[in-house]
């Protein structure tokens, strides 16, 4: 292990022991090289460990500070890591009836027959039935994905995972939104890629910037989530998508389109309808219908079906036989709809809450998504909020979690609506506004 680490692992430990405070200022790098005989160019590479680590936050102009908590990693936000009462970390959303809905369709599946030919292995094709249920799901405006196309994943982390390794060589630069979906960052880590920041705006990834760091160094691919973009909540309107579909066919660019949470979006043309044959979809039941027991779907250009199968294989994210034949039979018996249905009123009904209890704070959010993005005034930051509302009973995402690089880290928390009771929630939010307006 390099010299820096080990002085970083040392470091580490008096943070998480507590010997160095919460918000306590670390000498200015000049100054611990000097005190620890070390060269300033290692003292920086050391801060600069610590700021990966999520245990510090430099500030341009007032140095860097030990954070009030670690920013959560990717793994973080799929699974509980909080004691806080009430979690507005995970985002799984769930609506009444949804049990006896999913239970009504499981029932044939459980016959011996229809079990054992369910517990069997099965190719990352699929089935021509999950193929052509799947085919009709991710259907709408404008595009309708051909069956023979369509891919199967244990989930859709999985499916992005499958295809940035199937698209990108190890160490290849992958061009993403600045803020991203936190579990991308923790991918592109385990698999030996680079994920570059690139500019967005009120519609999300700008082709621009696209354009501007394939000039700079050639990218190998472009991650992006058009509709219901996590955390921001931003859309791209039709323009917006044909003009990035304009610079990645120009770059010669595959595109790997989120849309896990676009069934709250309805309407929206998909960024592949512009460039099928450049973009590749990724989506998933895990939001639609429950993250226990779902699938992840990919759709891939025409001709682009084997290295994807080989990446599925290879890294083991293929979809297991059982939870293939249950979505199969909930989406053809109407199941994952209704779901979606009430599952979109559900998400409107709690953005009206949002609007109601933090209305004069900034708050960026669709009425329909399941999540909401909040700019904290001044002078909160994002560790010290995320604290502060820890110590009241709730856990928020601190804005760091989801920047790609260092210095992109905004004063801003995600709230995720979707895991708590409504009622809940209201006094969740209730809190959190009065933890804004007290002082830090």
């Amino acid at each position: 292990m390099a010299d820096y680490r080990r002085i970083a692992d040392r470091l580490a430990e008096e943070i998480l022991s507590g010997r160095l405070e919460a918000g306590q200022r670390l000498p200015p790098q000049r100054v611990f090289a000097r005190r620890r005989r070390i060269a300033v160019s290692t003292a920086g590479r050391v801060y600069g460990e610590l700021v990966r680590r999520g245990l510090v936050v430099g500030e341009v102009g007032r140095g860097t500070f030990v954070r009030a908590s670690p920013v959560p990693s990717g793994r973080a936000l799929a699974e509980a890591a909080t004691t806080a009462t009430v979690n507005l970390e995970l985002n799984y959303p769930t609506v009444e009836g949804q049990e006896e809905l999913l239970a009504e369709g499981l029932a044939p599946l459980l016959r011996p027959g229809a079990l054992g030919e369910a517990t069997r292995t099965v190719p990352a094709a699929g089935t021509p039935e999950a193929r052509a249920a799947a085919a009709g799901l991710l259907a709408g405006p404008g595009w309708r994905p051909a069956p023979e196309r369509l891919l199967f994943a244990g989930n859709a982390r999985q499916a992005v995972a499958g295809l940035l390794a199937a698209l990108v060589r190890p160490g290849g630069r992958v061009g993403v939104e600045a803020l991203t979906y936190p579990l991308v960052k923790d991918i592109a880590e385990r698999i030996g890629r680079t994920l570059v920041p690139l500019a967005t705006d009120e519609e999300g990834l700008r082709p621009d910037a696209v354009a501007a760091a394939h000039r700079a160094a050639p990218l190998s691919a472009v991650y992006c989530q058009p509709t219901l973009h996590n955390p921001t909540s931003a859309t791209m309107g039709d323009a917006r998508r044909r003009a990035l579909a304009e610079v990645v066919r120009e770059a010669d660019l595959p595109v790997v389109e989120d849309r896990v949470w676009s069934f709250l979006h309805e309407g929206g043309v998909p960024l592949a309808a512009y460039a099928p044959e450049r973009v590749h979809v990724v989506d998933g039941l895990s939001k639609r219908v429950a993250p226990g027991l779902t699938v992840g779907f990919l759709v891939v250009p025409e001709g682009r079906a084997e290295p994807a199968e080989r990446a599925l294989r290879a890294g083991g994210w293929t979809a297991g036989r059982f939870a293939l034949e249950a979505g199969t039979r909930w989406i053809r018996d109407g199941t994952v709809e209704r779901l979606a249905g009430r599952k979109r009123a559900d998400a409107a009904r709690r953005q009206r809450l949002v609007a109601e209890h933090l209305g004069a704070f900034t708050v960026r959010a669709d009425p329909g998504a399941y999540y909401a993005w909040w700019e904290l005034p001044a002078p909160w930051r994002a560790d010290t909020f995320t604290a502060a509302a820890a110590a009241q009973g709730v856990a928020v995402t601190p804005g760091p979690a989801f920047a790609v690089g260092p210095g992109g880290a905004p004063d801003a928390v995600r709230l995720g609506l979707a895991s708590v009771p409504v009622p809940v929630l209201g006094r969740a939010l209730r809190t959190l506004r009065d933890v804004a307006r007290a002082t830090p």
